[in-house]
């Protein structure tokens, strides 16, 4: 063996020791997690975690400054009660918002479409049935035209829907001719428009049908978002939409039968609203709205999209409507109720976007 041959050789065996050695004292990198970068986490994949510890500490503190006023089965049924509409309209909004887009046009709708079924039913002598089926029908358009002006036009779902705000109000002004139907009139016309309105008794709580409907709703709402392949899509939309489009997702198509699905529940919530006040006003939730969207942004949805409960919403309402109940009980004035619930706001959007810095 010639001498290049054996330094070659050599070289061999010490780059074979070396690399063993290597991989004997291989690297480590461990990275400890701390307990609020676990909480953070926890909160990432749980949404609904946080609203409802504030939920349960609200209750908690208000029934020690109140007492059992506000403990009473009673109460907390009339708390469920006054939360029925904005969380009917937090439903719509929720879908929408899961998208990354927003709705301000979910209270016109309501309106709209409860406006509708009642001049079918009391000035045109249609069947209560099939009025409730054509007001259904106008919300289902409602949602086609905001889901067609995104999608088609390729308008910012904000601007889009703050145009159609406004002119579904003002059809709605043009239509009612700016009248109330009053409820001795449906009552005697078309009592299955205020149906929902009635109540039950169960252990001292009285539950009305509508605030019963809502809550299967929310089941159902549920199961579409969380054990369907539409739902799946719902949340790779609003998540990431380019790479939704990669992934063969429709996204466009999606969007569509979101808003088109949020018109319809906005509908449904008018049904629930004709039970809730008796009569048809055209002045009616005007601000249900903004209502939805704080129950929404409480519950912990990520208003960037691609992130959120449904139930976060039904818990969001709930919270709401536990401290404006709790204040109220209190004595506290209206002006630091509406105060009170700005912070909420103002905080849990905070959260949100702590939690999402601490994932990303």
């Amino acid at each position: 063996m010639s001498s290049t041959e054996q330094k070659n050789s050599t070289a061999v065996l010490d780059h074979d020791k070396v690399a063993d050695q290597a991989q004997v004292y291989e690297a480590r990198f461990e990275h400890k997690e701390t307990l609020v970068q676990r909480f953070k986490k926890f909160l990432h994949h749980y949404p609904v975690a946080a609203p409802s510890i504030v939920l349960l500490l609200a209750i908690f503190c208000f029934s020690l400054i109140v007492g059992g006023r506000f403990l009473s089965a009673f109460n907390l049924s009339l708390v469920l009660q006054q939360v029925t509409i904005i969380g009917m309209v937090g439903i719509a909004q929720t879908l929408i918002i899961l998208t990354a887009g927003i709705d301000l046009s979910v209270g016109a709708i309501m309106v709209l479409a409860s406006v509708v079924m009642g001049r079918m039913a009391i000035d045109y002598g249609l069947d209560p049935w099939l009025a409730l089926c054509v007001g259904i029908a106008v919300g289902a358009v409602a949602g086609f035209i905001n889901g067609s002006l995104i999608t088609r036009l390729k308008l910012p779902p904000f601007i889009a829907t703050l145009g159609t705000w406004n002119v579904f109000f003002a059809l709605n002004l043009w239509y009612s001719n700016s009248e109330t139907i009053r409820a001795e009139d449906i009552s005697n016309t078309a009592p299955l428009l205020q149906w929902l309105g009635n109540t039950i008794d169960v252990f001292g709580a009285q539950l009305t049908y509508g605030s019963l409907l809502m809550l299967a709703m929310f089941v159902v709402i549920w199961y579409a978002l969380n054990w369907t392949a539409w739902g799946r899509h719902v949340y790779a939309t609003g998540d990431d939409p380019a790479a939704a489009k990669l992934a063969g997702i429709r996204t466009d198509r999606i969007l569509l039968s979101v808003y088109i699905l949020a018109g319809i529940v906005c509908a449904l919530g008018a049904w629930v609203l004709i039970g809730r006040i008796g009569s048809i006003s055209p002045q009616a939730g005007y601000t249900t709205n903004l209502d939805s969207i704080t129950a929404v942004v409480i519950g912990g949805c990520s208003l960037f999209g691609g992130r959120g409960s449904i139930f976060g919403t039904l818990i969001g309402a709930l919270v709401v409507g536990i401290f404006r109940n709790g204040l109220a009980l209190a004595g506290v004035d209206v002006l630091w109720q509406e105060f009170t619930v700005g912070i909420l706001i103002i905080v849990a959007v905070g959260v949100d976007q702590w939690i999402r810095k601490g994932t990303a």
